[in-house]
Formats: C-alpha cells, structure tokens, sequence
C-alpha cells in the first residue's frame, strides 16, 4: 500500500510540475521562443489582448488569425527568442 501511495504522489507532483511550465499570455510583451512554443488557443489568446491592448477595442476574428500568422512568421525567422511579440510588424 505504501509503494502505491508513494507512486501516486510522485505522479501528481509531476503533473504539477508540468502544468507550471506552460507558457503565459501576456499579450505584446510575450516574448518569441513562448509564442512560437504554445498552442494555437494560447497564441490567439496573446494577439488578442495584444490587439485589444493596442485599440482599445476587441479585435475581429480575422484580424486575430492573420497577425498571428504574421507574429509567428517573424518569430521564427527574423525575430529574437526573447523579443516581445508586439515588435512584429502587424496590423
């Protein structure tokens, strides 16, 4: 019983540890290497309240999609790992 309770622990605790490594939103001050690294909800997520941030106003579907594109572009070519995602050139 022992053996189990301590397999068990071991797995939330590693569960845990992952979750935490996940990359966050925070919108234009994103930097590269966690925009190119996240999902595709998670980058959304970031151009949108980078967009919303830059506007005032929330952004259309559309033009969440294609700076996302865009970012992800510039991220993975001319970009820096560390440079925020808001120094893409953009909408």
């Amino acid at each position: 019983m022992k053996r189990v309770t301590g397999v068990l622990v071991s797995g939330i605790a590693a569960g845990l540890m992952l979750v935490g490594c996940s990359p966050s939103v925070q919108g234009g001050d994103t930097p590269c290497k966690d925009f190119v690294g996240a999902d595709e909800k998670t980058q959304n997520e970031a151009i949108n309240k980078m967009l919303k941030d830059e506007k005032g106003a929330e952004p259309a579907s559309l033009e969440v999609t294609g700076t996302r594109l865009a970012v992800s572009t510039y991220c993975q070519t001319a970009g820096k790992q560390d440079e925020p995602i808001k120094n893409a050139p953009h909408l």
